[in-house]
């Protein structure tokens, strides 16, 4: 869908051209926001990626997560099935880098975790309406697995990372809040 691709690759260069000193005290923002939220607060095992690039940075709330004691888990992803399974990691160590420079948990030193035992999924993305529709980075593996996810989905983004409206397929599905710097839109699709 051409219009994605153009808003992926728009939204991309509006981050690129985020200075350092900026990216960071906006993720700082979002954290904090993230973790004062009463969807942190009640959460035991929290599934996120490790960021990368412009992602907002994840580092510190995994940090966070472990010293509240809560189980963070991280996507393993198959290319080959497209399909992803989150597993508990309990250090940076126990990530390896795999495809387009991703860190993934290794299989062999983590335990996969399943669905209904995950209370929250932060859904990564690279823009979103506040309707809760996003564009990821086009692999589909996020949208596969919350098709069978029923508990709560957040995604954190830069205020710029919002559009007025994202192109829909049919098997896309909207999280359910979106925390950013200055704010959060509670989204009902």
């Amino acid at each position: 869908m051409k219009a994605k691709q153009e808003l992926r690759t728009y939204i991309k260069n509006k981050l690129t051209d985020m200075s350092e000193d900026t990216y960071k005290k906006l993720s700082d923002e979002i954290s904090d926001r993230l973790i004062s939220s009463i969807s942190w607060k009640q959460a035991n095992t929290i599934a996120l990626t490790i960021s990368r690039g412009t992602e907002v940075d994840t580092n510190r709330i995994i940090l966070q997560a472990w010293k509240e004691n809560k189980t963070v888990v991280i996507p393993k992803c198959d290319p080959n099935t497209k399909e992803m399974v989150f597993r508990s990691i309990k250090s940076f160590d126990q990530l390896e880098k795999v495809y387009f420079g991703l860190l993934e948990p290794k299989i062999m030193e983590t335990n996969a975790v399943n669905a209904e035992d995950i209370d929250v999924v932060i859904v990564p993305g690279i823009c979103f309406d506040t309707s809760g529709y996003r564009i990821g980075y086009g692999g589909g593996f996020y949208d596969r697995y919350l098709m069978n996810f029923k508990k709560e989905t957040i995604s954190l983004a830069f205020s710029c990372q919002i559009v007025d409206s994202i192109p829909k397929e049919a098997h896309d599905l909207p999280v359910d809040k979106i925390i950013m710097e200055h704010g959060v839109i509670t989204c009902n699709a």
